[in-house]
């Protein structure tokens, strides 16, 4: 069960370091796993203009996540059509920082398992753009890590 408390989006009082290292060496994808239980698999895509929980996580998780009510998102979906999503709130851990971060449920399941089935990793969502800036975060390829 996700944790609970104070999710405060200004989660960079610290010098968080969390390496991605192994899956650029392995697969080329820089690819960040959450602390907290279910650990879910997030590709950081920057050129991502949505945060993404792909939708057969979304669907076997519904405990985790609180969708949110009459709250949707026009998304350009990995084979190009535009769809309209719902989005939902999750609370999740990374390393010892907590974030609050708002989602677009995305069905690319097709896509995502082809992933999958070149690579071996199940990935469970994207972390673009507006997760990196809210929190704060930076991607330094010098040392393959995600700081804050």
């Amino acid at each position: 069960e996700m944790a609970t408390g104070d999710w405060s989006s200004d989660v960079c009082s610290s010098d968080l370091k969390i390496s991605f290292a192994p899956y650029i060496h392995n697969i080329c994808l820089p690819l960040i796993i959450s602390s907290s239980k279910p650990n879910l698999c997030f590709l950081i895509d920057t050129g991502s203009t949505l945060d993404i929980i792909f939708s057969y996580v979304y669907e076997e998780l519904l405990h985790v996540f609180s969708k949110i009510p009459m709250k949707s998102s026009m998304i350009m979906g990995i084979d190009g059509d535009r769809k309209i999503t719902s989005q939902i709130e999750a609370n999740l851990m990374f390393e010892d920082k907590r974030v609050s971060e708002l989602f677009s449920v995305l069905d690319a399941n097709k896509a995502i398992m082809q992933i999958e089935k070149e690579s071996g990793i199940q990935i469970h969502g994207i972390l673009g753009i507006p997760f990196l800036t809210q929190n704060k975060w930076i991607l330094d390829f010098s040392d393959l890590t995600l700081q804050c």
